[in-house]
């Protein structure tokens, strides 16, 4: 492990990004397996695996509410606590981790009281019917109780990542979805407690992972620590945070809505069976997003460390390098989807007739993929040089102005109202490209113009 973080400055950028990319990648495809485990094995639950999947997926859109408060705090405070690094700020770096970690802690507990107090009406309000929500229910009160783990460990993991300890942040991940994989079938299973087993498991991984980050933030090998004089919350400090990561919030925040408003649609239309093939749609779709995700955190020490230290020609470079790579994953994924999208669907089910309604909604569902590595490099790159306000106006816009107003819009001109909620989000994807490119490129040359000035 570096110490000297003056390599993101120094090293070539191709091997730079292999380097810091792959530990980030592995992360995020072992956060997938963390994430889908517990649909996998509900959703193959003897006699009631359909409807106990379609249950804990009504539950997707509260914790996904859950992680995008956590993104709120680390996706702003990681990128600044990078740019003061390149700046050779080290306190100011410090300041940034130890005001996020505490407030971290406060959101946790306010979140927990929420899901206790009002889980059930959400749920019922997010999609759930009289056959899933007592599946819902019981997954739900029990993940409530791991909202501190939850809220730690993506947070805080997000500042190891931005030191450049990327193989620290895999291990992290590594050490909690080998125990909730580990756990699972145990208590879904073996002890019989279905759908509650598999909350259960997830609380206990999240917590061992949590244990993990906050010890390695408090050691000796981490470049910043968690400071106890610097706990007690600074305006100053936490705001520019807050206002930094609104981007990933809102990304996220509104994948909580979208998903809600996908649920209600497809229930009303085509029944439980259409709202189950959304969790299993979803689920996939984590198989395009979170390894993107991962080769973008890669490249994000790397940007920000350079923009703090004004190299021009080095930030370039790695959004042509970032760019090039999501778009060839994304590319190829897409085409394997639309070749075996049973293969897929298989994963998360063995009940014939859902394999058989998803297979192709799937392909639909999937259809814009291939120009997603535009939309990821470009939004990841905005967030990694500071701008706030570009991140946001980029979220908003493939969410609300264009997604939400299409899944209500589009089955009225289509002759298969099912097919036309599904359709919503390639459309979607589509146009949002487009704009998201129009705009990095303009914002993208003024920001180098500044540094180079």
């Amino acid at each position: 492990m570096q110490t000297n973080k003056d390599f993101l400055g120094t090293e070539p950028i191709g091997r730079l990004l292999l380097k810091l990319s792959v530990p980030t990648v592995i992360a995020q495809l072992i956060n997938m397996l963390y994430n889908i485990v517990d649909r996998i094995y509900i959703g193959h639950i003897p006699k009631s695996g359909s409807l106990a999947l379609t249950g804990v997926g009504v539950c997707m859109p509260v914790i996904m509410i859950v992680s995008a408060f956590a993104a709120l705090v680390s996706s702003g405070g990681a990128p600044r606590a990078s740019i003061f690094m390149g700046k050779q700020e080290h306190d100011s770096a410090e300041k940034t981790l130890s005001n996020c970690f505490i407030l971290q802690i406060i959101i946790s507990i306010i979140l927990t009281i929420i899901l206790l107090r009002w889980g059930k009406n959400l749920l019922l309000a997010f999609g759930a019917s009289e056959n899933t929500i007592q599946y819902a229910v019981d997954y739900l009160h029990i993940y409530a109780f791991g909202t501190l783990f939850v809220q730690l460990t993506l947070g805080m993991n997000a500042f190891i990542t931005a030191q450049g300890f990327t193989s620290v942040s895999m291990i992290s991940v590594l050490i909690g979805a080998i125990c909730n994989i580990t756990l699972d079938p145990v208590f879904i299973f073996a002890f019989h407690m279905g759908v509650k087993g598999a909350a259960l498991a997830t609380v206990l991984s999240q917590a061992v992972s949590t244990i993990w980050v906050v010890l390695f933030l408090c050691g000796k090998k981490t470049q910043i620590h968690i400071r106890k004089d610097y706990l007690p919350l600074k305006a100053t400090i936490i705001l520019p945070c807050i206002a930094l990561g609104l981007a990933a919030f809102i990304m996220q925040a509104s994948e909580s809505i979208v998903a809600v408003c996908f649920n209600s649609s497809l229930l009303r239309y085509g029944g439980d069976i259409a709202v189950g093939a959304m969790t299993i749609l979803t689920s996939v779709m984590q198989f395009a997003m979170l390894p993107l995700q991962g080769i973008a955190q890669g490249a994000q020490p790397i940007s920000s460390y350079n923009y703090g230290a004004k190299n021009a020609e080095r930030v370039k470079k790695t959004f042509r390098i970032l760019l090039t790579t999501c778009l060839t994953y994304s590319i190829a994924l897409w085409m394997t989807v639309q070749l075996i999208p049973k293969v897929f669907v298989g994963i998360f089910t063995s009940d014939a007739d859902l394999v058989n309604f998803t297979a192709p909604m799937l392909k639909i569902y999937l259809g814009g993929l291939f120009l997603f590595g535009i939309q990821i490099a470009c939004q990841m790159t905005f967030t990694s040089l500071g701008k706030a306000v570009n991140s946001i106006i980029v979220a908003v816009v493939r969410k609300f102005v264009l997604l939400i107003p299409l899944i209500y819009l589009i089955p009225h001109l289509v002759s298969n109202p099912v097919i036309g909620v599904y359709m919503a989000e390639p459309i979607a994807d589509i146009i949002a490209v487009l704009f998201t490119s129009a705009l990095f490129s303009f914002q993208f040359k003024k920001t180098i113009a500044e540094i180079q000035n």
